[in-house]
């Protein structure tokens, strides 16, 4: 025979009473946190309405940047623009992602659930420590919802930090796209006035001696000097704004970048200095070769140039070698 068991009156009332218990609490957890998100949107709108980039301390970055919920996304530019850091190029990084930050706030994508914000280390040493930064700047996009993905951190290395490749990029986290603005710059217009003003003075007060013009030396100098600058990557830079140089992990500074996708500053000096220095080697052999005069001093000329074209050319050869791993030429340094 089964015996049939049926809940007492006490434990039902039990049971009912703990889950109102558990309703009523989870219902004051959701109006605490509804009511803590409302009071820093609001905050991070009056700060916006102030300035396009929000400046951000340690305190204020945890509080509207890392604390959930929140209903907009943060794009941070951690940085370190006291002198004392050394940090050559913070301050043109800030002004290109400033305007990129102006170019959003004036265009008709704009919305109040993006904003852009600045950190700086002196101000936030410990915020720094937590994500394991230890070069600047670095650009980072918090979203709304989940953790920050590792495409949620901008390759400046390889992309630059220019206002296109900051807008290009938001885009990509955000799929708001942001049109560029930038103030009108007149100082390249002065320049080449200021250019053309001096050529024409200089051929005005020589206009009864213009010999110079057919000074094949001068032009051939000239030629080089514009195939150098283009060909070292100086137009490269002027469009991504590399770094001038890079601090590594382990806290020494790289010259070279270790990646054919990009360059820095100075590398371009460098290419541009060593490919200069294989070209009069060469112009160095040619007029040993079709000169006359003292054998002695052509064969010392000859010498030097052949010299100086097999080791910068070797050279430019082992630096091309260590960019593109792949690349199987050398020829005397490995």
């Amino acid at each position: 025979m089964m015996t049939n068991f049926k809940p007492s009156t006490l434990g039902l009332t039990l049971f009912f009473l703990l889950l109102t218990i558990a309703n009523v609490s989870e219902g004051q957890k959701k109006k605490q946190d509804a009511s803590g998100l409302n009071d820093r949107y609001q905050q991070i709108m009056d700060m916006s309405s102030k300035r396009t980039v929000i400046k951000l301390n340690a305190n204020r970055y945890r509080e509207l940047v890392r604390t959930s919920p929140r209903n907009y996304s943060v794009v941070v530019m951690f940085t370190a623009l006291s002198p004392k850091r050394q940090c050559a190029i913070c301050k043109h990084a800030l002004d290109e992602y400033t305007i990129v930050a102006n170019s959003f706030r004036y265009q008709q994508m704009f919305t109040n659930h993006l904003f852009f914000a600045l950190v700086d280390f002196d101000e936030a040493q410990d915020v720094f420590q937590q994500l394991k930064l230890n070069t600047a700047p670095v650009i980072m996009h918090f979203p709304a919802k989940g953790k920050p993905k590792k495409t949620d951190t901008m390759d400046i290395q390889r992309v630059g930090f220019a206002a296109e490749a900051v807008a290009r990029w938001v885009g990509e986290q955000t799929e708001i796209q942001i049109r560029v603005l930038r103030p009108p710059n007149y100082s390249a217009t002065i320049a080449l006035v200021a250019l053309f003003t001096v050529i024409g003075g200089l051929l005005y007060l020589r206009r009864n001696n213009l010999e110079f013009l057919y000074n094949k030396t001068m032009w051939a100098v000239m030629s080089l000097f514009f195939v150098f600058t283009m060909t070292s990557g100086q137009m490269w830079n002027h469009i991504r704004g590399p770094p001038f140089v890079h601090r590594t992990n382990a806290g020494n500074i790289a010259y070279v970048h270790g990646s054919s996708q990009g360059q820095f500053v100075l590398e371009t000096y460098i290419v541009m200095g060593i490919t200069a220095v294989t070209v009069l080697g060469m112009i160095l052999i040619i007029e040993a070769a079709s000169g006359k005069g003292d054998i002695r001093k052509r064969r010392i000329m000859s010498i030097v140039g052949l010299g100086l074209m097999a080791f910068f050319f070797s050279l430019i050869l082992s630096i091309f070698r260590s960019k593109a791993g792949g690349y199987p030429y050398s020829f005397l340094l490995k």
